[in-house]
């Protein structure tokens, strides 16, 4: 299966001059805990609602603090002709539960989560990715 067979296509993207009380309100709207950051078109990070608690609440930042200043700027990706396997092995080596879609021209076309790809057909594999995205890590410590 191809990653553009189970993503989800309609994306809600961020700028980064909103405050992290808008992307938190975003994040409720559309029930998600993940929002890619976009400035003149492109794609300059994601934020996650794990980036609003540790980076921004954690350390004292007011709700009126831009997304800039939390956001994660390293973008990992797939592409939408990914094989689904392969994108779960990437996620469970990144540990992330969730990545933007991009075509080949690399515009964003989606995101996919591991709970789109268990969805269909890749339940078990998701199952071993997921226990390898949340074994602890120094690369996703939670220490403020």
């Amino acid at each position: 299966m191809r990653i553009r067979d189970c993503m989800i296509r309609e994306v809600r993207i961020a700028d980064p001059d909103e405050t992290l009380r808008e992307a938190a309100l975003a994040m409720a709207d559309i029930d998600a805990g993940f929002l890619p950051v976009s400035e003149h078109d492109r794609m300059i990070g994601v934020v996650t609602d794990r980036d609003i608690a540790i980076r921004g609440v954690a350390k004292g930042l007011s709700p009126e603090t831009r997304i800039r200043e939390v956001m994660s700027g390293e973008i990992r990706y797939c592409f939408d002709d990914d094989d689904a396997a392969d994108v779960l092995d990437n996620m469970a080596e990144l540990q992330v539960r969730r990545l933007p879609v991009v075509d080949r021209g690399k515009r964003l076309v989606g995101v996919v989560s591991i709970t789109d790809l268990a969805g269909y057909g890749e339940r078990a594999h998701a199952g071993e990715a997921l226990s390898e995205i949340a074994r602890p890590s120094p690369v996703h410590s939670q220490t403020v």
